[in-house]
């Protein structure tokens, strides 16, 4: 889109700052104030409403790839709101036991969706 963050700032009339709050939802944007962001990104306001809850959040010419699955997760509903309720866990061991529970579950998944080897010796089958 080539539209930096002071530019958007510029002819929205905040500081860069306000935008990069905006951006990673630190402070809630006015209705007014989004009908000008839609006017300058040339959408409608209802764009920034109409996503899946699993796509990322991208304009249009600004897709991240499938480069980075990370960013991409990030980027999405699902991530920004689950990196938004972490944040507000303040308990240091709380967070590391939650990081440590998601990874089990992870690699469970992993290891169901994992080929069974049949021919390795001292395992039975059923």
């Amino acid at each position: 889109m080539g539209l930096s963050q002071e530019r958007l700032a510029e002819q929205i009339g905040v500081t860069f700052q306000q935008v990069q709050k905006y951006e990673k939802g630190l402070n809630r944007i006015g209705a007014s104030r989004l009908q000008r962001i839609a006017d300058v990104l040339s959408v409608s306001p209802s764009f920034f409403f109409q996503q899946d809850d699993s796509q990322p959040l991208n304009l249009p010419g600004t897709e991240i790839g499938t480069a980075d699955p990370v960013a991409e997760f990030l980027a999405s509903k699902d991530g920004l709101a689950l990196n938004r309720a972490f944040l507000k866990i303040t308990d240091t061991q709380l967070r590391e036991k939650i990081v440590a529970l998601v990874k089990a579950m992870a690699q469970a998944e992993e290891r169901r969706d994992r080929p069974v080897d049949k021919s390795r010796p001292g395992e039975t089958f059923a």
